[in-house]
């Protein structure tokens, strides 16, 4: 017969208590944890390791609960004075040196305790160019200020779907980007057009999306409104300052700023972009890495460790419009890429096209169905470049990745947790992991980026 335990059972508070909680760490995220009497976790957003908080329940789990800060009772030694008020940047009250420590100890930590994965180099932090306005596209959504009634427009409150915090200087965007945005929401005030109400489904504009050339100065704005919303065209173009005026129309009820039907405004349908020496035609929906100074960097971080030597196949895969594939073009023998978005394979076409890179070539297909057959066209790769979106690989995917047999994949990551047991399940079909490089692509945020480099063993 057994006999009982006699550890204590977790105390789990009501939703809507208020706690006192002590907090011991950062969840990958972002969020502080706490555990409150008999080991009951609680995650805590906004809150740092050091500090004691009093916090409000508002998730209740059998294991966890999620609770929002009321206030910050005893502040951690690290603890900075925010310098913006902005609800995307929730790592500014961090120094910056400890945000870079925190991204590298949790990337070590996934790879270690998610994929149980040993033996490998994890090499120092890629620090940011700029810790501030480095972002070159930005999604707002409008809203309706609740005291006046009036339309605003900034981003979603912390934790809500519905609620929309103003923003007057976004920091995390240049004075010329923040400049337009007011220039349209003078605009919309002015012709008396009303938010999109999440919860109605009733209202006109729904979100607005600008987007810069950080190199060229070139600026687009994209407004994204309900369908059948009628925008009154030569007066938004005599308000807004921008070489690409585009507004889409969306017709699903769910708050997105892709898809739908986009029309030109004024200008052209494109911006120019430039990264490490080529030149990119973006639209207003294509796929484009929003740091360009530190996509400079997280590619030549790829190209130095693929270990190119001018002869090597190389797959791109999730190739979007091929920023990472043309720039490793020049290193290769040839460059195949896949990418399930036809819009992208044709903007990948052009961007070849414009850059005069002959040796590039770029396929439409999903990986999971798609890759036996480029590996029939093309032969196999000799390296694989991977860099999928947070949900990271499929085990299917990873299996074709692996019947693939390259000597050499490059993972590029933007969420370790993902990449971990992608890489433990190529570890267990022989592939060794060998170098991990984080590289900090969103200052003031919990997000980071890393580049890995797994290779066939003998």
């Amino acid at each position: 017969m057994s006999t009982p335990s006699t550890e204590p059972r977790p105390t789990r508070p009501q939703r809507g208590e208020e706690l006192t909680l002590h907090i011991d760490s950062l969840a990958f995220g972002g969020a502080g944890v706490a555990r409150h009497e008999g080991g009951w976790v609680v995650f805590v957003r906004e809150a740092l390791p050091g500090d004691t908080v009093r916090a409000v329940v508002t998730k209740r789990k059998r294991h966890y609960g999620e609770a929002r800060l009321l206030e910050v009772i005893t502040p951690s030694p690290d603890r900075v004075e925010p310098v913006a008020h902005h609800p995307g940047a929730p790592w500014q009250v961090m120094p910056y040196e400890k945000q870079l420590e925190i991204k590298a100890e949790q990337v070590e930590d996934a790879l270690r305790r998610l994929g149980h994965l040993d033996g490998f180099q994890m090499l120092p932090i890629v620090p940011a160019v700029e810790q501030w306005r480095y972002r070159n596209k930005l999604e707002f959504s409008f809203g309706t200020d609740a005291a006046t009634g009036e339309l605003i427009c900034g981003f979603h409150a912390p934790g809500s779907w519905e609620d929309i915090v103003h923003v007057e200087d976004c920091m995390l965007q240049s004075e010329r980007g923040n400049e337009a945005r007011r220039q349209v929401l003078v605009w919309a005030r002015a012709q008396g057009h009303t938010a999109y109400d999440r919860r109605t489904q009733i209202g006109e504009l729904r979100n607005l999306v600008i987007r810069e050339g950080r190199r060229t100065g070139e600026i687009q704005v994209r407004l994204v409104v309900s369908e059948g919303v009628e925008v009154e065209a030569g007066s938004l173009n005599a308000a807004v300052q921008a070489d690409s005026l585009l507004v889409t129309e969306i017709t699903t009820v769910g708050e997105t700023t892709t898809g739908g039907s986009t029309s030109r405004v004024a200008g052209n349908e494109t911006i120019t972009e430039e990264l490490g020496g080529l030149t990119f035609r973006l639209g207003g929906q294509s796929f484009f890495q929003t740091n360009t100074e530190m996509a400079e960097k997280l590619y030549a971080v790829t190209a130095d460790v693929a270990k190119l030597q001018g002869w090597e196949r190389v797959y791109d895969l999730f190739c979007g419009i091929g920023t990472i594939g043309l720039s490793l073009a020049s290193r290769s023998g040839e460059v195949w890429g896949l990418e399930i978005v036809e819009e992208a394979i044709a903007n990948a076409l052009d961007n070849a096209k414009a850059n005069d890179i002959s040796n590039a070539h770029y396929f439409a297909g999903d990986v999971r169905l798609a890759m036996r057959d480029l590996v029939e066209k093309a032969g196999r790769p000799d390296v694989i470049v991977v860099d999928p979106p947070r949900a990271g690989l499929s085990q299917k995917v990873v299996r074709r990745v692996l019947e693939a047999s390259a000597k050499r994949i490059v993972y590029v990551s933007c969420n370790p947790t993902t990449l971990a047991p992608n890489a433990a399940q190529m570890a267990e079909e022989g592939y060794i992991l060998k170098t991990v490089q984080p590289v900090d692509m969103f200052p003031q945020t919990p997000h980071i980026e890393c580049v890995a480099l797994l290779e066939r063993g003998e």
